[in-house]
């Protein structure tokens, strides 16, 4: 089979969409690892975003909702936040996990991202948590979100660093990469590090119009219990990995994860030797390290 030259969107669409409708139940279930690992990071954006009691906030690519809980609480009844994201089935897991939270605030809608149906000027913020990322047209997708702003609200983004700085993620996606024999990444396409590399993020946030562009660079490790949790966490719920792996047979993805099961256990902690930091604890801990920006239109 030929290797494509170059990228198509719109059958990567449909792949993500499908790949997230399989994996809406294990990210949903994951949720309580997300809210240790991105919660930091999440109520930095919210701040930055200035989002306060009474706020109407767009949630683009929110997936299970996680993030548009913190959201919730954030802005109170008197505030709003609506939920968007391309999978209606990871929707429905954030519309529950709202209702059972007592969050009457909270809407859900199923729409792509870079062709957002809402109205102008409706919204005081919009956040996206590592969702923008994955947009074929960034661009696009960030003219949507300065689209439905007020004049003078703000978009707030997280987005994953540099592959160096994220091993945890990284290190899985180049080995996928090479059982899957994918070449380097197209031209557009993209990808959990497509945002990071120095200034990227805020280059895009300013080329779609936003000003008073800042940023942010935080560490967020990921703690687990085990490489072999991380394994399951990465297996079960991680779409991007899904779809690398989609082209080879079952013995072909089983050979890609358990060589990633192997290389995962770098980042395990072996504090019984008398010369590792004391302060540090036993299990694992995957370097992550996130970007945090805003822009205001």
């Amino acid at each position: 089979m030929a290797t494509p030259t170059t990228f198509d969107a719109a059958k990567y669409k449909q792949t993500t969409r499908d790949q997230w409708e399989t994996a809406a139940e294990a990210w949903h279930r994951w949720g309580p690892t997300l809210r240790s690992w991105l919660g930091p990071a999440t109520e930095r954006m919210l701040d930055l975003a200035s989002v306060t009691s009474g706020c109407r906030v767009l949630d683009v690519a929110a997936g299970a909702g996680d993030q548009t809980l913190q959201t919730a609480a954030r802005v109170g009844p008197g505030g709003s936040v609506l939920a968007t994201d391309i999978s209606p089935a990871i929707l429905a897991f954030a519309a529950a996990e709202a209702k059972r939270a007592g969050h009457a605030n909270v809407t859900t809608r199923a729409m792509d991202g870079e062709s957002l149906d809402l109205g102008d000027a409706a919204f005081d913020a919009v956040i996206s948590r590592v969702g923008l990322i994955y947009f074929p047209d960034q661009q696009k997708a960030l003219g949507e979100m300065r689209r439905v702003l007020v004049p003078g609200g703000r978009v707030a983004a997280i987005v994953y660093a540099t592959a160096e700085t994220n091993g945890f993620f990284s290190v899985p996606v180049s080995i996928v990469r090479r059982h899957a024999k994918l070449g380097p990444p197209l031209a557009g396409q993209p990808g959990p590090f497509s945002l990071g590399h120095a200034g990227a993020l805020e280059e895009a946030l300013r080329k779609a119009g936003f000003r008073d562009v800042n940023f942010e660079t935080m560490s967020a490790p990921l703690r687990m219990k085990s490489a072999a949790e991380c394994l399951r966490f990465e297996q079960e719920s991680f779409g991007a990995l899904h779809q690398m792996l989609s082209a080879l047979d079952p013995a072909g993805r089983a050979a890609a994860w358990a060589e990633v099961g192997v290389a995962l256990r770098d980042f395990e902690n072996e504090n019984e030797n008398e010369n590792e930091n004391e302060n540090e604890p036993d299990g694992f801990t995957g370097p992550c390290e996130l970007v945090v920006a805003v822009g205001t239109k």
